[in-house]
C-alpha cells in the first residue's frame, strides 16, 4: 500500500477530496472504481440510492436525480481517477441528441394524436378477446415506429372509450408490455434502442428483438385478452365520422423518414465523426419547425416533456460516470438478469451502463431491457404514463397480481430469441 493510500485511510472527514486532490495529483496512485463499501464502487452505492429515492419520492423525481448526480460528480471527481472534460467531450453530443429526440418525439406524438387516426382504429377491430388481442397487436405496431410512451399512452386511451374506462389491470399491464415489445426491436420505438442507435449500433442489429417480443406477445396477450374479455366486453365505437388529418400525418412520416435517412447517412459516411454532433435531433427538429407552415405545433406539451427529458438525461449522465469495468461480463445469462433488473432499476441508466461496458448483444440487450421494465409499473417510461391516467395501477403488488402473464412471458420470449438467434456480442 503506498503512502497516499495511507492517508485516505487515516483521514475519513468532510474535507477529505479536497484535501487529498491539493497534496496528490491525479496519478495513478488514485483508484479507478473509487472507494468500495463492502466491495461495492460507493458510485454504485450511491446511484442505487437515487434510484430508490425516485421511486419513493416520485413528485421529486428531478430534484432527487440532479441532487444524486452532484453526489456521484464529487466522487468520481475527488475520489477517483476521472477526466471530467474528456468524459464530456464523448458525452455531450449523445446527450444532446436524447435530449432532443424525447421533446421531439413528444410533439410528434402530439400529431398523431391531432390527426385522429386513433379514432378509427377501433371501428376495424373484432369483437370478444379477438378484439382485445388485436388492440395489442396494433399497439406493438405502433411502437414499431412511434415512441413506446406515445403508443401505451394511445392504447390506453383507445382502450378507455372501448370498454367505457372498465380495463382491467393484467390488460393495461399488457398495453405496456405490447408497446415495450414493439419497440424493442425499433430504433424509433423506444428510449434505450435510440441510445444504442446513437451509440452507433445499427438499426438492422436490434431488428432480430422482435423474435422475442412476438413469443412474448403471443403469451402475454393471449392471457390478457381473456382477462379484459371476461371483465368488459362492450366495444365502443366513436359515433359520426372521423376525419383525418393528412397533414399532420404527414409530418410525422416525413420527421421519422428523415431521421432514419440521416442515421444511416451518418454512420454510413461520416462513421466516427457522426458522434461529434447531434445530427438526429437537427434533423427531427428541423421538420417539426418545417411543418408549422403546415400545422402549428403545440407547445404546451413541452415543458412536461423538458422536465421528463431533464430527468432522464440526469439518470443517463449519472449512468455514464459509474466505473463499468466493475460490472459483470456480458453473457447471455447477465442479459437476461438485466431483463428482470429493469423492472426496478430505471432500463434507461442500465441501458447506458451496458453500452460503456460493451460485449452485449444487441438484439437481447434490446429486448431484455425493453421489455423486461413492463414487469413492474414503475420500471418503464410507458408504464409511468399508463398510470398517470389509471391511478388504479400504481401498486406494485396488484400489478404482479393481474399482470403475472408479463413475467412469464418475457422469460419465454428471452429463451426463444436467444434459441433462434444465439449470442452475437
Amino acid at each position: 500500500m503506498t503512502r497516499s493510500h495511507r492517508i485516505i485511510a487515516i483521514r475519513v472527514g468532510p474535507g477529505l477530496a479536497a484535501w487529498y486532490l491539493a497534496v496528490v495529483p491525479m496519478t495513478s496512485t488514485l483508484p479507478t472504481a473509487g472507494p468500495l463499501v463492502l466491495g461495492i464502487p460507493l458510485a454504485f452505492l450511491l446511484f442505487g440510492v437515487v434510484l430508490a429515492g425516485v421511486i419513493v419520492l416520485q413528485k421529486r423525481a428531478l430534484e432527487v436525480a440532479l441532487v444524486g448526480l452532484v453526489l456521484i460528480l464529487a466522487v468520481r471527481l475527488g475520489l477517483s481517477r476521472f477526466d471530467l472534460a474528456a468524459h464530456m467531450a464523448r458525452e455531450w453530443a449523445k446527450l444532446a441528441n436524447l435530449f432532443g429526440l424525447l421533446v421531439g418525439f413528444a410533439l410528434l406524438a402530439d400529431h398523431f394524436e391531432a390527426s385522429r387516426l386513433a379514432e378509427l382504429l377501433p371501428r376495424f377491430l373484432p369483437s370478444g378477446a379477438r378484439g382485445c388481442f388485436s388492440l395489442l397487436v396494433l399497439v406493438g405496431l405502433l411502437s414499431c415506429v412511434l415512441d413506446n410512451i406515445a403508443a401505451a399512452i394511445i392504447g390506453a386511451t383507445i382502450a378507455a372509450g372501448m370498454f367505457e374506462r372498465r380495463v382491467h389491470l393484467g390488460y393495461l399491464a399488457a398495453i405496456v408490455a405490447a408497446a415495450n415489445a414493439g419497440g424493442a426491436g425499433s430504433v424509433l420505438g423506444d428510449t434505450t434502442t435510440t441510445m444504442m442507435w446513437i451509440d452507433g449500433i445499427s438499426p438492422l442489429a436490434v431488428l432480430p428483438a422482435y423474435l422475442g417480443s412476438a413469443t412474448a406477445l403471443l403469451v402475454f396477450g393471449t392471457v390478457a385478452a381473456r382477462q379484459q374479455a371476461s371483465y368488459a366486453t362492450t366495444l365502443g365505437r366513436t359515433p359520426g365520422p372521423v376525419r383525418v388529418d393528412g397533414r399532420r400525418l404527414g409530418i410525422v412520416v416525413a420527421a421519422l423518414a428523415l431521421a432514419v435517412g440521416t442515421n444511416i447517412v451518418a454512420n454510413g459516411v461520416l462513421k466516427a465523426r457522426a458522434e461529434s454532433y447531434p445530427f438526429l435531433a437537427i434533423a427531427l427538429w428541423s421538420v417539426l419547425l418545417a411543418g408549422t407552415a403546415l400545422r402549428p405545433l403545440n407547445w404546451k406539451v413541452v415543458p412536461g416533456a423538458v422536465r421528463g427529458s431533464l430527468f432522464l438525461l440526469a439518470l443517463v449522465l449519472s449512468a455514464s460516470l459509474m466505473p463499468v469495468d466493475a460490472l459483470p461480463k456480458a453473457t447471455w445469462g447477465t442479459t437476461l438478469v438485466l431483463g428482470f433488473v429493469s423492472s426496478i432499476f430505471d432500463n434507461i441508466p442500465l441501458t447506458k451502463m451496458a453500452l460503456d461496458q460493451g460485449g452485449y448483444d444487441s438484439a437481447l440487450l434490446a429486448y431484455s431491457v425493453g421489455l423486461g421494465g413492463s414487469m413492474v409499473w414503475f420500471g418503464s417510461s410507458a408504464g409511468v404514463s399508463v398510470s398517470g391516467l389509471f391511478p388504479e395501477a400504481r401498486s406494485v403488488f396488484k400489478w404482479l397480481r393481474h399482470g403475472w402473464h408479463v413475467p412469464v412471458a418475457f422469460a419465454v420470449g428471452y429463451l426463444a430469441l436467444y434459441g433462434l438467434h444465439g449470442w452475437k456480442p
